[in-house]
């Protein structure tokens, strides 16, 4: 048997995964551990996690692979400062001493995160290369286009090229600093919102402006070509030389950036629709490029780009490919499972056989606790639960919590890698409820009324609530849809601007349809997620409805929860009417008052953020 760890670290997101004979064993993101969102160290407790699920020990390790090349990453920071210089010392400061403390002398790093336990060889691939890798070689296709968007690797923006049976190939390269993935951060930024992690609200927000901007976007900032590539003018940013992203001669053309946390004004609505339509644009121009140099019928992404849901939808839709399957852990984490496929396929040439579902287990590959357990946790802590053995009786009663406006933190099985929330660690609630869209932004999540809420939908009813194809499958919620015209209300409430279109109700499920009559969807089916399943088939046996809002577990500014003390811990300080942990079921009106009260500093930290 050959064992193969890939490791991504010390930029965004780092993770560890492993793999066995070509079969993911485990793979967890570092912050789910640390509780530091987009922990960016090394990643030691996602190590410990996966060799601990292997039940083997570093030196048992056959390959250890590494999701870039540092000395390549640092030749582009140098020759960036020198281009720039004397401007942008401050940077190259701040910059300097990570580098060559650490980042230079990585296999020492590594080393010393497996105990100097490991002998043998260390394997370092390209960013890009590994993205590609995560892209295809878990994919269901025989052979299929590739697409990667993202920052910046090495000095790749973006690489598109094509995949057959054990071998990917890339054949194009959109080189720093232009890149699609700065030029959304760069607008991010500039509306307020945090670098790296903010880009999710950009995109929520794009819906409730109007593109008054794209063609100052695409006269003045960016040259656009037909292939999809693209120069930015340089002069309108600064994250090459600076500490931030745009330049005042950006602020000249747009004003001056919002500040964090103040409001959120019409200009910021109408950057974000702005700069959302031009994202798309490049996304199905380089789609349709790369469909007339393959000719494939399947197309794979990855990339942080790649979690652009709203533009994969329309690559879905409007794009000349059949299929398509992007990487659910499409940022830095999935660099971790890309390398550790290359390593297997590319450099030992082992053959692949495609699982017509993908590899990803449905991308429940982290940690999982027993009830045993829990049990024990339960009763260190005096929390007062009930236990259901039976899961259907189990699934009847979590129904009936949700039908009844009930607001539930679902903890079940392994826990998801990636940034969504797939039915492991989320919060559920019923979206045919008006108010349930507010009340889980500001009283559970702590987070902007504007941010859309997903839904999960039994896969077998997904066509009859979203205008989306039947033979089509959404099981990592990174597509958005239209929804269908069966729920859809007639806009006759009134004309309301702004955030204020939040107060009119687009559909029948309200609390999942986004002022843009679209949807984030997850289809769900029993073979991927099993009593997730269940849970929304006794939802709608109850109700009719075959739809629950899943967002994920955690409050603003916190990862995901891992175990269940995290868990625990959310469910005890936001207003959180049940908490499932497997088949134990505590509601928030048994628990002790004083319990609730110990957890009120909990919340504070991640309030701002």
């Amino acid at each position: 048997m050959t064992t193969i760890l890939g490791i991504s670290a010390y930029y965004h997101d780092s993770a560890a995964v492993l793999i066995q004979d070509g079969i993911i064993i485990a793979a967890s993101q570092e912050e789910r551990f640390t509780r530091k969102k987009h922990d960016s160290g090394f990643p030691e407790h996602a190590i410990n996690f996966c060799l601990e699920k292997a039940g083997i020990a570093p030196e048992q390790l056959d390959y250890v692979g590494f999701y870039d090349k540092p000395f390549l990453k640092f030749e582009r920071l140098l020759e960036t400062y020198l281009a720039f210089a004397p401007k942008g010392f401050s940077s190259f400061f701040k910059a300097m001493p990570v580098w060559l403390n650490q980042k230079l002398h990585l296999r020492k790093e590594l080393n010393k995160g497996l105990n100097h336990s490991y002998k043998k060889r260390y394997i370092f691939a390209k960013h890009h290369e590994s993205h590609a890798a995560s892209a295809f070689f878990p994919s269901p296709f025989e052979e299929a286009a590739i697409l990667t968007l993202d920052g910046v690797g090495e000095w790749s923006t973006a690489t598109l090229g094509h995949g057959k049976q054990n071998k990917i190939t890339l054949t194009d390269e959109l080189l720093f600093p232009h890149s699609l993935g700065l030029l959304y951060s760069a607008f991010t930024y500039f509306c307020g919102f945090k670098v790296n992690s903010g880009e999710y609200k950009l995109m929520g927000l794009a819906p409730y402006g109007e593109p008054e901007y794209v063609d100052i976007i695409l006269k003045e900032l960016i040259d656009l070509k037909e292939d999809g590539s693209f120069r930015m003018d340089m002069s309108y940013f600064n994250y090459c030389q600076g500490l931030t992203m745009t330049s005042n001669k950006f602020e000249k053309l747009f004003g001056p950036p919002r500040k964090k946390e103040s409001p959120i004004t019409t200009r910021e609505m109408n950057l974000a629709r702005s700069i959302q339509k031009v994202t798309e644009e490049i996304m199905l121009k380089c789609i349709q490029h790369i469909h007339r140099q393959t000719g494939l019928k399947n197309l794979c992404l990855a990339g942080g780009v790649a979690l652009n849901c709203v533009g994969n939808g329309r690559i879905l839709r409007e794009g000349p490919f059949e299929n398509i399957w992007i990487q659910p852990a499409a940022g830095d984490a999935g660099g971790a499972l890309g390398v550790a496929y290359l390593i297997w396929y590319q450099l030992l040439n082992m053959p692949r056989k495609p699982d017509k579902n993908d590899s990803m287990k449905g991308s429940f590959l982290g940690p999982n606790y027993t009830n045993e357990e829990i049990l024990s946790f339960l009763k260190k802590n005096n929390a007062v639960y009930h236990f259901i053995e039976n899961e259907t009786a189990l699934c009847d009663q979590v129904a009936n919590y949700i039908s009844s406006e009930k607001v539930v933190g679902w903890f079940q099985g392994q826990m998801e890698f990636g940034p969504r929330a797939l039915g492991s660690r989320s919060i559920l609630g019923d979206p045919r409820s008006p108010k349930m869209q507010s009340v889980m932004n500001l009283k559970i999540k702590f987070r902007e009324s504007f941010r859309p809420f997903a839904p999960s939908v039994l896969k077998e009813k997904a066509s009859d609530y979203f205008q989306f194809d039947s033979n089509s499958n959404s099981p990592y919620m990174l597509l958005v849809a239209p929804i269908s015209d069966k729920i859809r209300e007639q806009e006759s409430q009134g004309n309301h601007g702004g955030l204020d279109k939040l107060k009119q109700i687009r559909s029948t499920l309200p609390a999942i349809t986004h002022v843009d009559y679209s949807a984030r969807i997850q289809t769900v089916d029993p073979e991927k997620h099993g009593r997730y399943y269940k849970l929304i088939k006794s939802f709608n046996d109850k109700t009719g409805c075959p739809v629950v809002i899943n967002t994920s577990f955690n409050v603003r500014g916190e990862p995901i929860v891992c175990s269940p003390k995290h868990a625990y811990r959310c469910f005890m300080a936001t207003n959180m009417d049940v908490l499932v942990l497997e088949h134990f079921i505590l509601l928030k009106e048994e628990q002790k008052k004083s319990d609730q009260h110990a957890n009120d500093n909990y919340i504070s930290q991640f309030e701002l953020d």
